[in-house]
């Protein structure tokens, strides 16, 4: 299965190149073939450190991306090369792009989305091929991720045209997204973590009505959990859906998005799985925009193994709300504050520590996690309560530094309060025996 994988990749980067693109085979130099093209390569190196005075433990209880506790992580080290679709127009175009990463996000971004057990009996599961344990497993944090292989066209039809995309792609739910440069803070919301899809394997299709409505619908598949974290060559034949609309104001000071996922659970069971989020923002005046997020999901007649059920089959959901707030103090510095509810109702979808409930195998018969001991993988229904604050600084822009390696270096610090309660269950304790935490991190993105 290693060499089709390989073998797809080699697919995928011939079409790029050779198929899909008018090359132009008389190019002088490379540069200017690329830059007549409009091949795009670039990426982004992402990196920090996590001080946690309460864990002995290594992790930082259920916080996910940022999880490692009083230790250097470098979370990502990930490359891309794309050739972006030109929508504005009335003819054909096509277009694509094949992202790698490495780094300790891996194992959050892979497609995981058929776990190692089915969630509504329990049977062990074949798991998808596509990125999972590539590498690095001896390390017990670092991997490989290929979170975006696809290929895309911009059709014209109708008034605007219709943009497609086909292969594995990052999912369009919800404010917070994988990608380092894309978010304000170091660590994620739960409500990211836990409560929505990070990819999807399948169809995508986007269409702006006008200059105030958009839409996009999708046709997802590869994936054991309703269409989440697809893959390739498993589940092939459990198709779900992703639909959303997006309304923004003629001055683009407002917006407001509502996005789902609705399918069947996996080819094994009709019970459904979905979810749907709604993210308001507005532009309150130059220097400062308000976030709000809410998603709302569900899972029917699941299999529970917690502080509260030990095989018992339930419909699970959860719940969350999220609100951002961000000031530009300066050109280079901005302050930011984020406040967090999330409620796992049946203690179904945070784990903690995630990433040792992330990669688990069955191992000669036994179930078994590269990342840690099983055995201090904990869950329960609760509520989560999380305070954030922080600084971004765009530190060579303010020294004024001529290096254009540099140029684009962003410096993260962030203090995170997490609280959790449980829910109609006995009381809780994920951080190192405590119900609250306290984080201090020190992060850096440079993209290039």
């Amino acid at each position: 299965m290693k060499y089709s994988k390989w073998m797809l990749f080699a697919i995928i980067g011939s079409t790029l190149f050779f198929t899909i693109y008018p090359v132009n085979l008389h190019a002088n130099t490379l540069k200017k073939l690329v830059k007549d093209n409009r091949i795009e390569f670039g990426g982004w190196i992402h990196g920090g450190a996590t001080f946690n005075p309460s864990q002995t433990n290594g992790f930082n209880g259920p916080v996910a991306f940022a999880d490692q506790a009083n230790r250097f992580q470098l979370n990502q080290f990930n490359l891309f090369l794309q050739r972006s679709v030109i929508s504005e127009t009335s003819k054909w175009d096509l277009g694509g792009r094949f992202d790698f990463l490495f780094g300790t996000d891996a194992i959050f971004t892979q497609a995981f989305g058929v776990p190692t057990f089915d969630v509504n009996s329990g049977e062990p599961l074949k798991r998808n091929n596509w990125d999972l344990d590539l590498c690095c497993a001896s390390t017990k944090t670092y991997g490989i991720a290929l979170p975006q292989a696809y290929l895309e066209a911009h059709v014209p039809i109708g008034k605007n045209g219709l943009n497609l995309k086909a292969g594995h792609f990052y999912s369009p739910t919800g404010f917070e997204t994988i990608p380092a440069p894309d978010n304000f803070f170091y660590t994620r919301a739960y409500s990211f973590n836990a409560g929505e899809p990070f990819t999807h394997t399948g169809l995508q299709a986007n269409y702006t009505i006008n200059n105030n409505w958009s839409v996009l619908g999708s046709a997802v598949t590869g994936s054991a959990t309703g269409g989440w974290d697809g893959g390739w060559n498993r589940q092939l034949g459990n198709w779900g859906g992703v639909f959303g609309i997006t309304w923004t104001s003629d001055s683009h000071a407002t917006s407001l998005n509502i996005t789902g996922t609705y399918g069947e659970t996996s080819v094994r069971s009709n019970e459904p799985w979905g979810m749907y989020n709604i993210v308001f923002q507005q532009r309150i005046n130059p220097r400062t925009q308000l976030v709000l997020h809410y998603v709302h999901g569900f899972a029917d007649n699941v299999l529970l193994n917690n502080l509260k059920y030990t095989n018992e089959v339930k419909d699970a959901q959860w719940i969350g709300f999220v609100t951002h707030l961000y000031y530009d103090l300066t050109e280079n510095v901005s302050l930011g504050a984020r406040g967090e509810w999330f409620r796992d109702r049946e203690g179904f979808r945070n784990p903690s520590p995630f990433r040792i409930a992330a990669a688990t195998n069955i191992v000669n018969g036994i179930p078994d996690s590269y990342a840690g001991s099983l055995s201090s993988v904990t869950i329960t229904p609760a509520d989560y309560y999380v305070a954030t604050v922080g600084i971004n600084w765009k530190a060579a822009k303010t020294l004024k530094l001529k290096w254009d390696a540099i140029k684009k270096l962003n410096i993260r610090s962030n203090i995170r309060y997490d609280r959790v309660d449980a829910y109609h269950a006995a009381a809780y304790r994920p951080f190192a025996g405590n119900k609250d935490q306290i984080l201090f991190s020190l992060d850096f993105v440079l993209p290039f």
